[in-house]
């Protein structure tokens, strides 16, 4: 039998969530001499709580493991039982080069980041001359990835061009899309990588002040840079060769607003002002925090720079399609079977992200949202577009920062569209006009459309409005929040003439177009429906008034038989449908 050498608990805020904390404290409690150790997210969020066993044989994984004692026992006798594996379609099309050591290793054990090649790249990095490392950054191709695809290696080039004592970079880490978390991962799973890159960074820009905006809803992540940073100093890493004075790194806690995602909102944010944007030029290479030249990289950029300088820059641009070089990471979320993170080449098609690796039934899937609340919806049959920076904008979307929503057939498009222009019309900063009012005028068009009360004439005014504000708007907020309207219309035209012409929600989504039908055949008078409905619209007699209606569903999910189903509004009212 295998010698157990080390068990290991993924306790990122994914797997704590599951109940991780509790498996990680019963293992503790009978293992006996065997080392019980807490690691990161490795990506499978949808079998958490995940365990590693490590053993003189190789590893063994264990999912959705329960916090019992009995549960523990059997995971220290290596039972057959609860034993996880990688689907093989989802093996074959990841490349873990970014997220290798993501939930392989102790977050915040700095010998144990050494041991699995830790600032070896800073050590590569600081015997080239700084301008041997920008130029390896661009031969390397690698373009930024927090969602505008600007080339690291230009935007490092210009901050080293600056000729000034003082240089600043920070690190964007207030991911603000919804169902993305990416960033979060790669802090709370790997804070010594993110931070080796800040330090290489820095030293090929001449940076001297290091910041991290990171939002304050990220507790665990926040913790784990703050140890690393600590580490890092106790070893006096944050000196570099040529410096007589240590870098200079702060976090700043952000408050969640989606605006400072935005470079010159971020910088107003971090000098103690309104997180506003502001008219570029004078970009932040020129001109940013506190009038000194600054430089923007998100996290996934960060992460991106120890593997690109341990593999080499030539190795790093074979990886990918012809402009868009490397691996993306991709936070998978919605109408699929495997949620969770992955990371692929650039290049792979949509097709193999939702089928082969999210585990999504052919045939199930509506549409795709990319980029978050600003990103566009692809069609299923536009699902072998190549996802890179360039192939996604020809469909109306963009690649974002990696959020991926799957769509299944059973959602409403008008109502999606509706969903994500709720989101970026309430997270306008205010300061134009082309947000601040044409993106509340699209929402309040939507919404009447989605309650049956729009008109041909609203599709057109979407159409129009739209183009405005992409041109009008002051920052990428903005710029980009109509395109979730527009690809909708652009692919889905049909559901919105279905909500204006016939007055019907195709997919029996939208609660203003929708009745609840109870089908007497089938009922056995069980009065569940009656019991859990909570505006009482449901008679004695099992007749459901849907002039009362709330549509919450609650009868329907609750009812054994399935005798209750949502229908066109007018096919329920005020029924009992016998």
């Amino acid at each position: 039998m295998a010698q157990i050498k080390r068990i290991k608990v993924g306790v990122a805020s994914c797997g704590l969530a599951a109940g991780a904390g509790e498996v990680l404290e019963a293992l503790k409690r009978n293992a006996g001499e065997i080392p019980v150790v807490g690691v990161g997210c490795i990506g499978h969020c949808y079998t958490e709580p995940i365990v590693e066993v490590e053993t003189d044989n190789g590893s063994v994984f264990y999912s959705s493991v329960k916090g019992t004692d009995d549960a523990a026992k059997d995971i220290l006798a290596l039972s057959e039982n609860g034993r996880f594996t990688v689907p093989e379609k989802r093996a074959q099309k990841e490349a873990l080069y970014v997220t290798r050591l993501a939930g392989r290793i102790v977050p915040c054990d700095i010998e144990e980041y050494k041991a699995n090649g830790g600032f070896d790249a800073l050590k590569k990095a600081t015997a080239m001359k700084p301008s041997e490392v920008v130029d390896a950054i661009k031969q390397a191709g690698l373009r930024g990835r927090g969602g505008g695809g600007f080339p690291t290696g230009m935007k490092w080039s210009f901050l080293a061009a600056k000729q000034v004592p003082e240089k600043v970079l920070i690190m964007n880490a207030d991911e603000g899309d919804p169902g993305a978390f990416m960033d979060r991962s790669m802090m709370e799973s790997v804070p010594f990588q993110v931070l080796e890159g800040m330090l290489i960074g820095a030293y090929a820009t001449g940076a001297t002040k290091l910041f991290i905006y990171c939002r304050a809803e990220y507790p665990l992540a926040i913790k784990h840079l703050k140890i690393a940073i600590k580490a890092i100093q106790e070893a006096g890493l944050d000196k570099l060769p040529g410096r007589e004075k240590a870098l200079e790194i702060k976090i700043k806690e952000g408050a969640g607003a989606f605006v400072c995602g935005e470079e010159t909102s971020m910088i107003a944010s971090l000098e103690g002002k309104r997180g506003t944007p502001r008219f570029r030029p004078p970009f932040p290479t020129d001109s940013g925090w506190n009038g000194l030249p600054t430089a923007i990289n998100n996290v996934e950029t960060f992460a991106n720079i120890a593997p690109l300088l341990n593999m080499g820059a030539d190795k790093f641009a074979a990886i990918g399609s012809e402009k868009s070089k490397g691996t993306k990471i991709f936070a998978l979320a919605g109408d699929l079977k495997f949620p969770g993170l992955t990371e692929v080449p650039m290049g792979v098609t949509l097709a193999e992200i939702v089928y082969d690796i999210g585990g999504a039934e052919p045939g199930s899937v509506k549409a795709v949202q990319t980029g978050g609340p600003s990103g566009g919806c692809i069609p299923a049959d536009k699902f072998d577009v190549k996802v890179d920076y360039d192939s996604l904008k020809e469909l109306g979307a963009i690649m974002g920062s990696g959020g991926l929503i799957v769509i299944g057939n059973n959602r409403c498009m008008v109502e999606t569209a509706r969903y994500f222009l709720s989101f970026t019309h309430r997270e306008s900063c205010g300061k134009c006009t082309f947000c601040r009012v044409g993106t509340t005028r699209m929402y309040e068009t939507l919404e009447r459309i989605t309650a049956g009360n729009g008109t041909e004439e609203d599709i057109a005014f979407l159409e129009d409005l739209g183009p405005k504000i992409r041109k009008g708007a002051l920052c990428g907020l903005g710029q980009t929040a109509p395109n979730p309207a527009l690809s909708t219309i652009r692919y889905f035209r049909n559901e919105y003439e279905a909500h204006v012409k016939n007055k019907v929600c195709p997919s029996l989504v939208c609660s203003t177009l929708v009745d609840l039908q109870l089908d007497q055949s089938k009922c056995v008078k069980c009065r569940l429906c009656i019991k859990n409905c909570p505006a009482a619209t449901i008679t004695n007699d099992f007749v459901i008034d849907n002039a009362k209606c709330l549509k919450c569903n609650s009868c329907l999910e609750m009812c054994p038989k399935k005798a209750i189903k949502r229908v066109p509004r007018g096919e329920g009212f005020n029924s009992n449908n016998k």
